[in-house]
């Protein structure tokens, strides 16, 4: 997919029930044999149009390659559910959509205080509300980012075809074991549900990062003192080690501590292990931002659509280039502010109302215009319409 991806090789169990070659996936059962793939062996899920094809995949999967498949009352649970699995040592993930989304926020928040690794998969839809079931949107992206209370990083990942969906699954995984958090997979339902070749390497030849574990006896050891990256290793599980976990602010034995002083260095650190690790999460595609007078800033299924529009300015000899979000968050501002310096504009066309390219405009400097190309969803952008705004920032 892309040579900036790290990973370290370890093979995933049972693997005879890995599927191998060459096959004709939609993205969401190339989401849910990626899970298989790196090594996922607990879903909890909650039915939700249009994630619903993965949690259906990955129970009929699952008996095959040893593992659990639970379908909870409601999203919330389900969030829960892969969060204790984890501390059960256990990779975990679950998907959902929208509403649902909203619903893990919570727990998400949790997951991110009790620095727990796994994976949740966004297939996004229109909203707010009910809005649009069956139809796309990238409506959840700031929610990605913001949707939990209080200050933290988070990792989000954004396929635009089914083989990036197999692929980013188990990086999200490895993300999320590397920097002991939840990671998030945000699709859309074009993506989702679009069918593609997908090749899926030998069991042998899937890379994965293995979890961190702790190499201090259980007297020694505390659940949250960090190494000298800022994440901490985690316990292995039945063998005698006994701490305490806690959503409330805690010192560096999980105990609960409510000061300033804690919440300072708690928080900080969750913020820091993030930041300080950006140039190794951040994932960008970049097709000719040398010479480039203009740029489009896209992801998901818009960078797709954006790429007739491209091709049609370039033949009418107007340079432009294409900077695809593979990692949306954290958000690569670096890229942004080099870029601005050089071009006249970068523009920004999301199947919403303006989300991500608040971002662009936070980061771009010098007197580089940024427009935005808003859609509320149900489908994507005509080529058409980029093809005129390319045009008029180009004058």
């Amino acid at each position: 997919m892309t040579e900036k991806i790290k990973q370290i090789k370890t093979v995933p169990a049972n693997p005879s029930g890995v599927l191998t070659g060459s096959h004709y996936l939609d993205g969401d059962h190339a989401a849910a044999e990626g899970c298989i793939a790196a090594g996922c062996r607990f879903f909890a899920g909650y039915p939700i149009t249009p994630s619903t094809e993965i949690a259906e995949r990955v129970s009929a999967r699952f008996p095959r390659v040893g593992g659990i498949f639970i379908q909870m009352e409601d999203e919330l649970a389900s969030m829960n559910a892969i969060l204790g699995a984890s501390w059960g040592g256990t990779k975990s993930m679950t998907c959902t959509s929208g509403p649902g989304f909203s619903l893990m926020m919570e727990n998400l928040g949790l997951g991110l205080m009790l620095e727990t690794p796994c994976v949740v998969v966004n297939v996004q839809r229109g909203g707010p509300s009910t809005g649009l079931p069956t139809l796309p949107a990238q409506s959840d992206m700031m929610q990605a980012r913001w949707g939990s209370h209080g200050d933290y990083e988070i990792i989000a990942l954004v396929p635009n075809s089914p083989q990036e969906c197999f692929e980013l699954t188990i990086q999200a995984f490895n993300f999320s074991e590397l920097y002991r958090m939840p990671v998030l997979l945000m699709m859309d339902e074009c993506v989702g549900h679009m069918t593609e070749r997908v090749v899926i390497p030998k069991a042998e030849d899937i890379h994965l990062i293995p979890r961190r574990y702790t190499s201090l006896p259980p007297e020694e050891y505390l659940p949250y003192k960090p190494e000298e990256d800022l994440i901490p290793p985690m316990p292995p599980v039945g063998e005698g080690y006994r701490f305490h976990i806690t959503g409330l602010t805690h010192d560096e034995k999980g105990y609960p501590v409510m000061t300033a002083e804690a919440q300072n260095k708690l928080v900080s650190r969750l913020v820091r292990k993030i930041t300080e690790h950006i140039d190794e999460i951040v994932i960008v595609k970049e097709d000719g931002l040398d010479d480039a007078e203009v740029v489009i800033v896209s992801y998901g299924i818009t960078s797709r659509v954006t790429i007739p529009a491209i091709e049609k300015v370039r033949k009418d000899g107007i340079k432009v280039g294409h900077l695809r979000l593979i990692t949306a968050w954290p958000f690569p501002g670096k890229h942004i502010k080099a870029i601005s310096k050089k071009v006249k504009g970068i523009i920004m066309p999301e199947l919403n109302m303006g989300q991500m390219v608040r971002e662009v405009e936070r980061f771009a400097c010098g007197n580089c215009i940024v427009r935005s190309i808003p859609h509320a969803g149900g489908w994507v952008h005509n080529p058409d319409d980029i093809y005129q705004v390319i045009k008029e920032v180009a004058k």
